[in-house]
């Protein structure tokens, strides 16, 4: 009898991980024969890609400063995704997290150490405090928290633009849309590679304990899973809700707060570079899982990687853009096939 397709709902991991570097290698495939035809040798860049970014040290910081605010802002939307939710505004929240750090950094003096553990949480705070009206108005007016969190992103980007060419404009080198350097800075870890590398690796291990390990966690999971049944054990699914929409704002800002503190040393317009944005594809390629989302960072820093060795080459941003958006599209296909086998019908018994 003929063969056909079953969907199954649940997928293993190794099934799931098996599917995407399948989907990845055939996407890598198809964008070499893509730039043969242009052209290009893909051999040449393949390997131009792999040396920069694997194979120095020089590639491998530029590698990690890139997957320390993906591992922030993939994680910040899969926290809110344990709950059903979608956090599409982590570009907003890690844009006030910046501001809030950078204020602090400017107008405030004190010991380095001292300064750091207060613009850290000055930055937690930042990105907390822009999705508490969306919280709020999920939470008690069941508001799509999807259009609240996106809307706040522009306005978000407006004041970070504003202030950097207006109020706390650099008036010393004149660099245009940013503000003057922030006197502290985080200590490095491998060259300049800074400590917050550190923080942004352990932030989804120690979620992902604390989603398994304690009664929060497993109220979270419940809450997420079923809220009616939630609420019937008891659960406050509410308070749940609130306190996992603030900690993914929160965290969102942290990615804010060690970007000015690590990376750039002060606050520009355009600061994020669509990190919050990448960060919902990060969760997705996560699956909802906080270890995931070490994975699917780091396919995404490689990605973003290898655009900006490829620009090196020849190739145009929007070539690079394609190429980008063509590995995501074989990724977001192969995780659906995933769900699906071969399977012989029974034959009929008599």
């Amino acid at each position: 009898m003929a063969l056909h397709f079953v969907r199954s709902p649940v997928v293993s991991s190794a099934r799931a991980l098996t599917a995407r570097v399948i989907g990845f290698v055939l996407a890598l495939g198809l964008g070499a024969l893509v730039l043969g035809i242009a052209g290009f040798d893909s051999l040449h860049l393949g390997r131009q890609i792999i040396v920069k970014s694997l194979g120095s040290q020089f590639g491998l910081e530029d590698l990690g400063l890139l997957y320390t605010p993906l591992l922030l802002t993939g994680l910040a939307v899969t926290v809110m995704a344990r709950m059903g939710l979608w956090n599409i505004g982590a570009d907003g929240q890690f844009y006030l997290g910046a501001f809030v750090t950078t204020a602090i950094g400017l107008f405030i003096k004190g010991p380095e150490p001292f300064m750091l553990v207060l613009m850290f949480f000055a930055g937690a705070a930042g990105g907390a405090l822009w999705i508490l009206v969306p919280t709020l108005a999920k939470a008690y007016a069941k508001v799509d928290e999807i259009i609240t969190t996106l809307l706040l992103n522009f306005v978000a980007l407006l004041l970070v633009y504003y202030v950097a060419t207006g109020p706390w404009r650099d008036r010393v080198s004149g660099t245009t849309a940013s503000t003057g350097r922030v006197p502290y800075k985080m200590p490095d870890f491998f060259g300049s590679l800074h400590w917050g590398f550190v923080i942004a690796l352990a932030a989804p291990i120690l979620f992902a304990l604390a989603l398994r390990y304690t009664k929060w966690g497993y109220e979270v999971r419940l809450s997420g899973a079923n809220p009616d049944a939630a609420h019937y054990a008891g659960i406050p699914v509410r308070r749940r809700l609130i306190t996992i929409m603030l900690l993914s704002g929160a965290i969102a800002g942290i990615a804010g707060m060690l970007e000015v503190a690590g990376t750039v040393h002060r606050l520009q317009g355009g600061i994020s570079n669509n990190y919050g944005y990448l960060g919902v594809m990060v969760a997705v390629l996560a699956r909802g899982s906080a270890l995931g989302v070490i994975a699917g960072a780091f396919l995404m820093a490689l990605i973003l990687n290898a655009g900006i060795i490829l620009q090196t080459q020849g190739l145009t941003t929007s070539a690079v853009l394609a190429l980008t958006g063509l590995i995501m599209l074989f990724t977001a296909i192969a995780d659906q096939f995933a769900h699906y086998r071969l399977v012989r019908p029974r034959a009929a018994t008599a």
